[in-house]
């Protein structure tokens, strides 16, 4: 056997097959120079992976924190009464007209950088304080979507605090997960039941198109926030946004939803919603005023969709957030009601904050982007107060609405502009090509509300151009609904425009009651059954490289590698799960591998990944390195001289789960039927 150097791979496997080489590539061999071929013990063609049922650990509640762009909140449930989800009756604080069952995602530090607030509380104490103090204080608001838009996330990725200061996300999220946390198991004193942490389940969520890395990323600030021990990781699920939204909505029946089908084009202001079942309503009135705690709200009594529908039917959730617009399509199971992905998550940066984007643009036509970005920067506070009041103009918006739109300024604003242009904003406002905002006189912006609705255009199309590229897959014809679900969804502008593109297909476009807390109350449902998705789409393929037997004619010339008169074709990519494969929950995907040196303590396995289906080396177009396997070896473990290993031959088994919401992967030392540790970092590159 082979020695590998120390700078390569740090581990070899052998190939049961005649047509797998025990030779790795040569590190310095061309496209090889940081990765090493490998050659599992199973064949190419695997026989069909196995489907195991997952473990399931024992627990007497489920808290799930719905970390969101714009706002975050948590509820939790009890296993001995699963479906009773308890929620937050009001947050301390919070904006007129708003539902304070969730806080704004706002976090405060001090200027040493130590956790001062979060949410409501955070917002409200850096409004008070004073503009020059509040240049040395670290506010950082809607920073989720950070962590998915780096391209090199890392856990040393910084973030910016609207003073322009920078600290570690990672330090950043912990706080907030850490303040979620400590607020859920300090309520014994009002939930005598609420146990202590150590039978606690946790569940965040985050949105089904975050790639691997930012999962993983919300799993070490989970670690870092105290909430669960690397030793205990099964008592953390991290839940997709849309598929949590799709297990609540199919614990539903069709009268609990608003219908938008059911409104007549042009009957009446879009913003005047009607229930389809008032009854409904007045019933779970009554029983949140039978059930409830000084702090929580109980709603229980859920009914189920899958009733009123057939076997095999189909919807569509989609998931319109702060930051993101989240598909997926489901297929519902009979008897039990459990779930099939028919195409992998799909999405894109149009959310709420999209709106807010515009009119900071808006902003920058008739005041100047450079006069914008110098306020943002010398008088954050005061950014703040402007973005909390075109907030709360933005909920009143809707697409009949006769009125203009008032929109404060801040004194600091009008203040500060005098001072840095030398005239007012009312100057400002008639030099400005912008003639559908004006200057009102009593110190606001009035804006039509067609100028309004104009903001909401790019966001909205972006959502229905996205569903609708979703339903012209093959996969997914014959859906039959469309869960309109998120914060962005209370939206009447993004209501009426989607009913109107879509109402005409024949979908039925239907949205739940506080639809803003479907994804929170949905993600409880699964953390007390995870297993409820049975089947999930994978969104790449994934494998690593190997070396196979050189077949001329079918391997390019360039791959051909010879050693000791065998000739090979390096960098081949032997794929372990491909793109839009039906993957099911628990499916195990097995391959073999050997350490290179007797008593090695550790090997590595780089893991490579690609949208395309049918790549066939690691150096295609597309194809890119995105985590690796590591093994860890013990010490009593290593070597040929272990008791009952074969010298020369040590096989170490693994098995990797792509069916889940995070790729997983367990380990056995085959010679002492001995657990390996084995992880997949996505961080480290």
């Amino acid at each position: 056997m082979l020695a590998v150097p120390e700078t390569g791979l740090q581990g070899l496997c052998i190939g049961s097959s005649p047509e797998r080489s025990p030779v790795p590539s040569p590190p310095g061999s061309p496209r090889t120079q940081d990765t090493c071929g490998i050659a599992p013990l199973t064949p190419s063609q695997s026989p069909k992976p196995d489907a195991r049922a997952p473990q399931q650990a024992l627990f007497s509640v489920v808290v799930a924190i719905d970390f969101g762009t714009t706002s975050s909140g948590y509820a939790f449930s009890f296993a001995s009464d699963p479906e009773a989800i308890h929620m937050m009756r009001k947050w301390e604080g919070g904006d007129p007209g708003v539902a304070h069952q969730k806080t704004p995602t706002s976090l405060l530090l001090t200027p040493e950088g130590a956790f001062h607030s979060f949410g409501y509380t955070a917002r409200d104490y850096y409004h008070d304080l004073d503009p020059e103090e509040a240049r040395d204080w670290l506010y950082f608001e809607k920073f989720k979507m950070k962590i998915h838009s780096a391209t090199d996330l890392t856990l040393k990725t910084q973030l910016e605090a609207v003073n322009g200061k920078k600290m570690p996300a990672l330090e950043v999220f912990a706080h907030a997960l850490r303040f979620f946390k400590e607020h859920a198991l300090q309520l014994r004193e009002q939930c005598p039941s609420m146990p202590e942490k150590d039978t606690v389940r946790w569940v965040l969520t985050v949105p089904a198109i975050w790639k691997q890395p930012a999962k993983q990323f919300m799993r070490e600030a989970a670690y870092l926030a105290g909430l669960v021990s690397r030793e205990n990781a099964e008592q953390l699920l991290i839940a997709l946004e849309p598929e949590a939204a799709s297990v609540y909505c199919r614990k539903l029946r069709l009268h609990q939803l608003v219908d938008l089908s059911s409104w007549a084009p042009g009957g009446g202001r879009l913003g005047e919603r009607r229930s389809i079942d008032s009854s409904f309503r007045q019933a779970r009135e009554q029983l949140r005023r039978s059930r409830h705690s000084r702090t929580f709200l109980v709603e229980s009594g859920v009914g189920e969709l899958w009733a009123e529908l057939q076997a095999g039917d189909r919807y569509m959730v989609a998931d319109c957030g702060g930051g993101t617009v989240d598909l997926t399509v489901h297929q519902l199971e009979q008897p039990y009601g459990t779930l099939k992905e028919l195409y992998k998550a799909s999405g894109g940066p149009y959310g709420a904050v999209g709106v807010d984007l515009a009119f900071e643009q808006l902003l920058g036509r008739i005041f100047g982007e450079d006069f914008i970005n110098t306020f943002k920067r010398e008088r954050p506070a005061a950014w703040v107060d402007l973005t909390i009041a075109f907030e709360a103009r933005k909920r009143t918006a809707g697409p009949h609405r006769a009125g203009a739109l008032n929109i404060s300024l801040p004194f600091s604003f009008i203040d500060f502009y005098r001072k840095q242009r030398g005239h007012n904003v009312e100057t400002a406002l008639r030099r400005s090509s912008v003639n559908f905002v004006k200057w009102s006189s009593q110190g606001m912006l009035r804006m039509s509300c067609e100028a309004m609705n104009e903001l909401f255009q790019p966001t909205v199309s972006g959502i229905i151009q996205h569903i609708e590229a979703l339903l012209a897959q093959p996969e997914v014809q014959g859906v039959k609904l469309l869960f309109l679900v998120g914060g962005f969804a209370e939206s009447a502008v993004l209501q009426h425009a989607v009913q109107a593109a879509l109402g005409a297909r024949g979908l039925r476009v239907v949205v739940p009651h506080d639809v803003g807390l479907t994804i929170l109350k949905g993600a409880v449902l699964f953390g007390q059954s995870p297993g409820v998705v049975r089947v999930r789409r994978s969104p790449l393929t994934y494998g690593v490289g190997v070396l196979n037997r050189f077949v001329a004619g079918r391997h390019p010339p360039d791959k051909l590698l010879v050693r000791d008169g065998r000739r090979w074709c390096t960098d081949v990519f032997e794929r372990f799960v491909a793109a839009e494969q039906s993957v099911a929950l628990g499916e195990e995907v097995r391959r073999s591998y050997c350490p290179a040196r007797p008593g090695q303590r550790r090997v590595l396995i780089n893991l490579y990944c690609c949208a395309a289906e049918d790549a066939h080396f690691i150096t295609d177009p597309g194809v890119r390195k995105c985590g690796a396997l590591s093994l860890d070896l013990e010490p009593a473990d290593c070597g040929p001289d272990s008791a009952g290993a074969s010298p020369g031959r040590r096989e170490i088994r693994t098995a990797m789960q792509f069916g889940d919401t995070e790729i997983k992967v367990t380990a056995v030392d085959v010679s002492t039927n001995r657990s390996v540790r084995a992880a997949i970092d996505f961080l480290s590159n």
